[in-house]
């Protein structure tokens, strides 16, 4: 199995001495486990892999038991302990885990144990939760995005048209001679079990028939602005705005779709503004479309958003370590496709993927209105006049000097 750069850093954390619990957290499909099973086998210590990732919730007692088999792993010879590893898979699926976490972790720090702990959670909101309310100064959190075009290339030897139609799911790689086949793997086995088990099953949502029609909608019009009024009325449902929005930040949160806020340089202002919808994955846009791979290439339009959406996604998954925050701008008629924030630098972004390359005036309004308030502004043309569509996604950062 192809080994992603990310392995580096998870190995470096675990072959330390005992000191924080290690979490890596990222959607469903995107390689947790094999990594962690990598890591396992590099590190080459006693290792209890257990996963709660089943349709009935586990409780504080599962989870002890499994802590108590991978105490039994370390060995005492000779005066000292042997390490062991305990890896849980599916960590949000736990009711009550993070005080007793608490307290077993604290139990192995007073008596020694070298214990080291490895949790996996497809739920970054539920789970961050947990760590923040009990386990503050006990963990450390890594985060796996979606694959990148540059890992789907070097893995499976993919071209870019590949990577923008079928995105960045390893899983479903090797089915996309059929289709058919590799549709209903990813609506079976990534969308249903992400909203079932993941969002439903774990958070109060009062209305998960709408969650799952604003899912379906926000991967139909990933791109483009729709407030939350036109929402409501496409979804016909008497739903209200703040309903809407608490459902985007709960799909956003496992890595499905997002609600981009408009910049406007008053974080006050950008949250009752109209998000701009954007998938996380091109998979989720094409799976649910009429489209074949063959019929995408040759409608100019609908490419166009894809590359547009692939271009978004890329954004969203190198700024989940902290490098910046993914927004939109407009003013009237005046837009500016993606506006990345770090600190006081900002990048306005425009995708053209057209035969010829338009006027930008939505991003000379951006700078002109903009460029004296933030510490830098930078301008970046992707696609057809500027920087090659391929070469941006294999850019690992956008933001560097």
């Amino acid at each position: 199995m192809y080994a992603r750069p990310l392995l580096q850093k998870l190995l470096s954390r675990l072959a330390e001495p005992r000191r924080h619990i290690q979490v890596l957290l990222g959607p469903r499909q995107v390689g947790k486990t094999t990594l962690a099973r990598q890591a396992a086998q590099r590190l080459n210590v006693p290792t209890h892999f257990a996963s709660a990732d089943e349709p009935a919730l586990k409780g504080e007692a599962w989870i002890a038991q499994q802590w108590e088999i991978a105490r039994l792993l370390c060995h005492k010879t000779e005066g000292s302990t042997t390490p062991a590893l305990l890896v849980i898979d599916g960590l949000q699926k736990i009711l009550g885990w993070s005080e007793s976490v608490k307290r077993l972790w604290d139990e192995d720090s007073a008596t020694g144990l070298p214990l080291n702990v490895l949790f996996l959670g497809s739920s970054p909101l539920l789970v961050q939760k947990g760590l923040t309310e009990s386990l503050a100064g006990r963990f450390e959190v890594l985060r796996a995005p979606h694959w990148s075009f540059t890992e789907m290339q070097e893995a499976f030897g993919w071209s870019l048209q590949q990577f923008i139609y079928f995105g960045g799911y390893p899983g479903s790689a090797s089915l996309v001679g059929d289709e058919e086949r590799w549709r209903r793997y990813l609506l079976d086995s990534l969308i249903e079990p992400t909203i079932a088990r993941d969002v439903l099953l774990t958070t109060r949502v009062d209305k998960p028939i709408l969650l799952r029609r604003l899912f379906h909608l926000a991967c139909q019009y990933s791109g483009q602005i729709l407030s939350y009024q036109k929402m409501v009325g496409q979804l016909q449902d008497a739903g209200n705005t703040t309903t809407l929005a608490g459902y985007l930040d709960l799909l956003a949160g496992v890595g499905m779709v997002a609600g981009l806020q408009k910049y406007a340089g008053e974080h006050v202002r950008q949250r009752a503004s109209s998000p701009k919808l954007h998938v996380f994955n091109t998979a989720l846009m094409t799976a649910l479309s009429p489209h074949s791979f063959a019929e995408a290439l040759h409608h100019r339009q609908w490419w166009g958003r894809l590359t547009e959406s692939a271009v978004g996604a890329h954004l969203l998954n190198i700024t989940q370590e902290g490098q910046g925050e993914v927004m939109y701008w407009r003013e009237r008629n005046l837009e500016v496709d993606f506006v990345v924030q770090q600190g006081k630098t900002l990048l306005a972004l425009e995708v053209k993927s057209g035969a010829s390359a338009e006027k930008l005036s939505g991003m000379q309004a951006f700078g002109k209105q903009f460029g004296q308030q933030a510490g830098k502004v930078r301008m970046l043309l992707v696609g057809t006049g500027g920087m090659a569509v391929e070469q941006f996604l294999t850019m690992p950062a956008i933001l560097q000097s």
